[in-house]
């Protein structure tokens, strides 16, 4: 089985086609035989994936600050739950337990998470696939940004392609699954 490590928000969003969405991930991930690795939050997008994939009898992992268990309510019902003593703790455990990473609309916590992931990929940590799902547009000027870098010189050609930008959940779980 391979594990997806989702970035994405303890906040719901101002549209419900954000829950939408993150229970369509969840509900994939558990029909293509993958398991969550998420923050661990029972509320908003991150609550929602979690929920989806529970639902459909597939594995989660989650991994939280004790100084965010109350604050994001912790969920309660995951495969695995790890509470840790700093976000750089919950970012190299998310790391160690997955197989690729993606991110879903989310706020700086999320943009975090990826920009760490593929700073790592780029310094040459690992070599596992980074994803950003660009679900309605949502990190359409994060991805123009990264280009921006790119045409400026700050940013290589090679580290640019770290960054796997897929449309769709189904363009995502088809080419997670053709990685070997």
């Amino acid at each position: 089985m391979k594990k997806i490590a989702v970035f994405c928000g303890s906040s719901a969003g101002k549209s419900p086609k954000y829950v939408e969405m993150a229970k369509e991930l969840g509900e994939l991930l558990v029909e293509n035989n993958m398991g969550l690795v998420y923050g661990g939050a029972s509320i908003g997008v991150m609550g929602a994936v979690a929920d989806s994939v529970l639902e459909k009898k597939g594995e989660v992992w989650g991994v939280m600050p004790k100084s965010l268990v109350d604050w994001e309510v912790a969920h309660d019902n995951l495969t695995k739950f790890e509470v840790v003593e700093s976000m750089h703790e919950r970012k190299k455990i998310m790391y160690d337990w997955s197989d690729a990473f993606v991110a879903i609309p989310g706020g700086m916590g999320t943009l975090d998470e990826l920009c760490e992931i593929i700073t790592w990929a780029q310094l040459e940590y690992h070599t596992k696939p980074c994803y950003v799902l660009n679900f309605d547009g949502f990190f359409d000027h994060l991805l123009a940004h990264f280009k921006l870098a790119n045409a400026e010189g700050f940013l290589s050609d090679e580290h640019l392609g770290l960054v796997r930008e897929v449309n769709s959940i189904q363009e995502f779980i088809a080419d997670v699954a053709s990685q070997q």
